[in-house]
């Protein structure tokens, strides 16, 4: 299953959505566009089944050995692994085993298993009538999207008062209002918010919540959300290295049990390497890409300082609308440069798609520049189209662009991208 891709489908679907609620603004009438969540989910799986096969093919093409089953690291003088009862050795192992949604028990959350996680939602067949969302990072904020548009009515848990904590505060702030302006029931507290208890009932799910002081851990107001078709964890996700016999082979992990790499995908056994979500850092699909790649170039084609340098990566939320960030956050720049040796720009406007539109969502910007050049070190934006501009930015970023760059660069009008060229 290639989960970035199941995604991006499952959200074009939910933008579809959007665009009919505002087909009768541009002159569309009659339009009721019947959505069908069966039929999409056949037409998804079909294509990710061809995609996955042209990935079997690739590998076939090119006499790459496909071993399937759970490999185990086992003791010898080269790193080994033993699949099904066969062992193999090579100078020379790659672990790129990924993660896993985080799960809870039943005995952390009496009636937990009733839950599905985002590997769940991918298995859905039907659309629920009534879902509930506990998390606030990105794939929580993805699917309660993705569900809340095509028209189940979503309610987001968060233990704290914004979603996606971690990116920059104009952007956690302006999503969470973003979320709240699109009919969601986020139920928040700054006094940690918790799921209580899961219980079964005739007409769904009965989700009892419970505040807890964060001093005392005393409960301190309950409520009930009912009748609720799906139950969604998304808490976080965990390396998939349980099951390896990894840390008898002499390779470090962390607390979390991620494997501690060096900057040259190195673990502390000689021989053995990791890339991607199983290292615990940028969790994105194409830097584990780009990670492999400069690993191969170093091992296979002498180039012993491949490596891939992990600053500035961009990343795109697939939020209502998309959200779009590269570089540091303004409270990162602030640690490293220090407030006065910063200068933020930052805007907010109505994209002109929504100029006729009784349905409005806001797109959001904003420039963190360092020292007296005014180097951009950060591009933070939510809005209509924010997720496809942000590469073309990001290269530019990475190429140590400064705010003289921006304003010398012509403006494309009308456009929303053009904003970052004209903020004063």
């Amino acid at each position: 299953m290639n989960r970035t891709r199941l995604d991006s489908v499952m959200w074009n679907a939910a933008v579809h959505a959007e665009y009919l609620h505002d087909h009768s603004d541009y002159g569309f009438e009659g339009a009721s566009g019947q959505f069908s969540w069966q039929l999409l989910k056949r037409k998804r799986d079909a294509y990710v089944s061809r995609l996955n096969q042209t990935y079997q093919n690739n590998l076939d093409k090119a006499k790459i050995q496909t071993i399937r089953g759970h490999a185990t690291f086992v003791a010898g003088p080269e790193p080994t692994v033993e699949v099904g009862g066969k062992k193999y050795t090579a100078p020379h192992i790659l672990v790129a085993t990924g993660g896993r949604p985080s799960v809870l028990t039943d005995l952390e959350v009496p009636g937990a298993n009733l839950g599905i996680t985002s590997d769940g939602f991918f298995q859905l067949e039907s659309l629920p009538k009534r879902s509930v969302i506990v998390g606030a990072g990105y794939i929580a904020v993805e699917m309660a999207g993705i569900l809340s548009t095509l028209g189940s009515r979503t309610s987001i848990i968060l233990r704290q008062g914004v979603v996606l904590r971690n990116f920059d505060s104009y952007i956690s702030n302006n999503c969470t209002k973003e979320l709240l302006n699109a009919g969601f029931v986020c139920r928040c507290s700054g006094v940690g918010l918790q799921v209580k208890s899961v219980r079964q009932q005739r007409g769904g799910l009965e989700v009892t919540l419970v505040t807890k002081d964060p001093d005392t851990r005393e409960e301190e107001r309950t409520s009930v959300v009912q009748d609720v078709d799906c139950l969604l964890w998304a808490i976080g996700r965990e390396p998939n290295t349980s099951g390896l016999n990894i840390r008898e082979m002499g390779v470090e992990l962390d607390e979390k049990g991620h494997i501690v790499v060096d900057e040259f995908q190195n673990t502390t056994r000689k021989g053995i390497y990791a890339v991607g979500d199983v290292c615990g850092k940028a969790l994105l699909t194409p830097v584990a890409i780009a990670a492999g790649r400069k690993l191969a170039h170093r091992l296979f084609e002498g180039k012993p300082d491949s490596r891939l340098d992990y600053s500035c990566i961009p990343t795109v939320v697939f939020s209502h609308p998309p959200i779009g960030t590269v570089g540091y956050t303004e409270e990162e720049a602030t640690k490293k440069w220090g407030k006065d040796n910063l200068k933020i720009y930052k805007t907010s406007f109505s994209p002109m798609y929504h100029a006729l539109t009784t349905r409005k969502t806001q797109c959001i910007m904003k420039l963190v520049c360092a020292g007296a050049e005014e180097k951009v070190v950060g591009l933070h934006m939510q809005g209509v189209g924010c997720d496809e501009m942000l590469q073309g930015f990001a290269v530019a970023i990475k190429m140590g662009a400064t705010k003289a760059d921006f304003d010398r660069t012509v403006a494309i009008h009308p456009t929303s991208s053009e904003e970052l060229v004209t903020l004063r």
